[in-house]
């Protein structure tokens, strides 16, 4: 009955196969004609190559978000994305007006090393105006070969004249941990970014530095917040340093034999009982769900933050026609535990259906190494969660209409250095600065504006104005007093900004972390929890419970 079994399976794949080779041979056909007669019959000239980058994308669109083509024109932004560099400058833009400016040099770097600071605008490009380009026009004339030269020709901020720097473009390698350091007397922190090539030697080597240069290092902090995966090979290489040798990290299933593939730690660990803490939000995904989800199966590390994105697919990059090449998922990813923490369904889809979240229903219960029970179809769960918390509409438009970003690059102006990040701060008198800065230049709309408006249109609408008229002015009147107040009410998160941007300025990527680290409450409740022994072993046997605030 086996043997029967295997045949009937066997003649239904390849009569499968078959029949989607033929639809894609029709397929290809039907495209080519209608290629042909476009470029024949249309009413004006066409662009083959726009159009078929539309129909490619159209085409996988239907799939999921991760499997796309790749141009033969897009390769740098690929590489980067990969290996994390790419050949330029070295520095991040962003458009303001008519013009791009420089949000922020990479240290060490060409724009940095030539003087180009945070607030300059990109005027001229090579001779070439940089006015009203988009920041992805102005991104790929200053990308180009390491060794060769580009003129760039910007106006400092507050300044009314024009300087042109030659400069010779390098190879920008975008670290993978921009930060590491001590959080407290004897717990170690390290930021990790992106999983590209090396990510994992790089987090092994700020392990070992803060444990030779820390004799009584008692817990290590782990930042993967925000960090939106990379390389697979590298979220193995940094689990195993913590995982003892020989220990399932993932493996991959995929609908092909070739794609499924098991993963275990290669070599010995660096340290197996130092406590650990992983910090995770809700852009957590990929490959740093794979480093804390194995931390989490194996009960060796405390996971803190909220839930995480939900990525359990893996994708390959396979070379095509005309240096292009395509990015497909190939498989899902399944943790030591067996879960998959996929979140969204892209491939069982009924009726023309979009994707859909994996239902509460369809949600399974799986094991940690200890016992504790641990959940799949949607991210990693922290052992102890903690509330995101998200900045005041006021500030939060501050922030977007750059008014925080210029009153940094005022202050840099004005001042030549400041005391280091861990110690800078913004003192009273320096936010009323920033307050007259702001003065009454600075227009955003509240939801409650929002209402009283949409509350007119509908008196005028039907026949209301006259009664509620007075009463909607004396209402808009009251609230444009209140908003006066709204930078006082929200002193404390508008300083926090403000002394981030501004130590930025001075002591760019790392300065920037160690900076936002002051005032983290995930950080504070991760140094609680190294501090307190008790606590932490009793997350890990699944002693410890929660209440639906946070706290103990």
């Amino acid at each position: 009955m086996t043997l029967l079994l295997t045949v009937i399976f066997f003649t239904g794949s390849i009569t499968a196969q078959e029949d989607n080779n033929f639809e894609i041979s029709k397929s290809l056909e039907i495209y080519g004609d209608i290629m042909r007669q476009l470029n024949l019959n249309y009413a004006d000239n066409i662009n083959p190559g726009n159009l078929n980058q539309d129909a490619i994308d159209a085409m996988l669109k239907n799939l999921d978000p991760y499997t796309i083509y790749i141009p033969e024109s897009k390769m740098e932004d690929y590489e980067l994305m990969a290996k994390g560099e790419y050949g330029g400058i070295g520095a991040m833009i962003q458009k303001q007006g008519d013009w791009v400016v420089i949000s922020e040099p990479y240290e060490g770097f060409p724009a940095q090393k030539a003087g180009l600071m945070a607030g300059d605008e990109i005027r001229v490009i090579d001779g070439d105006s940089a006015r009203g380009k988009t920041t992805s026009a102005i991104s790929e004339k200053l990308k180009g070969t390491p060794g060769t030269t580009v003129s760039v020709t910007v106006r400092h901020f507050g300044s009314d004249k024009d300087e042109t720097y030659n400069i010779v473009r390098e190879k920008v390698k975008i670290p993978n941990v921009p930060y590491y350091g001590m959080v407290s007397k004897d717990i170690g922190y390290i930021s990790l970014i992106q999983f590209s090539q090396n990510a994992g030697n790089d987090v092994k080597n700020a392990f070992m530095e803060l444990e030779k240069e820390h004799k009584d290092l008692k817990g290590i902090i782990f930042d993967l917040r925000s960090n939106g995966g990379g390389l697979l090979n590298e979220a193995v290489k940094i689990a195993n340093i913590w995982i003892p040798k020989n220990n399932l990290i993932v493996k991959t299933k995929g609908r092909i034999k070739s794609n499924t593939h098991t993963y275990n730690t290669q070599f010995t660990a660096v340290d197996t009982k130092i406590p650990l803490v992983i910090l995770v939000n809700e852009n957590t995904a990929s490959a740093s769900e794979i480093v804390s989800g194995s931390i989490q199966d194996y009960d060796r590390g405390v996971i803190i933050g909220s839930r995480t994105f939900g990525k359990g697919l893996v994708q390959n990059v396979i070379p095509i026609s005309y240096n292009s090449k395509l990015k497909v998922t190939i498989a899902k990813y399944y943790i030591p535990s067996g879960r998959c923490i996929q979140a969204i369904n892209y491939f069982d889809r009924e009726n023309g259906d979009g994707p859909s979240k994996v239902p509460d229903s369809l949600i399974n219960a799986f094991k940690t190494k200890g016992g504790r029970t641990v959940y799949d179809g949607g991210g990693i769960e922290p052992d102890i969660k903690m509330k995101t918390e998200k900045f005041n509409q006021v500030t939060g438009d501050l922030y977007a209409q750059n008014y925080i970003f210029k009153f940094a690059n005022l202050y840099k102006k004005n001042h030549d250095s400041i005391s280091g990040p861990g110690s800078f701060t913004i003192s009273d008198s320096l936010f009323d600065a920033f307050k007259n800065f702001v003065g009454d230049k600075f227009d955003y709309k509240t939801e409650t504006e929002a209402v009283i408006k949409r509350l007119k249109e509908s008196a005028e609408r039907e026949g209301y104005s006259s009664a509620i008229d007075s009463t909607l002015q004396l209402l808009n009147k009251e609230l444009k007093q209140e908003k006066k107040k709204d930078l006082d009410k929200n002193k404390e998160e508008i300083k926090q900004l403000l002394r981030i941007e501004i130590v930025t300025r001075y002591y760019y990527q790392k300065g920037k972390v160690q900076s936002s680290l002051i005032d983290d409450p995930e950080i504070a409740k991760a140094i609680d929890v190294i501090n307190n022994p008790t606590e932490y072993q009793s997350i890990l046997n699944g002693t410890f419970k929660q209440d639906s605030n946070g706290e103990k």
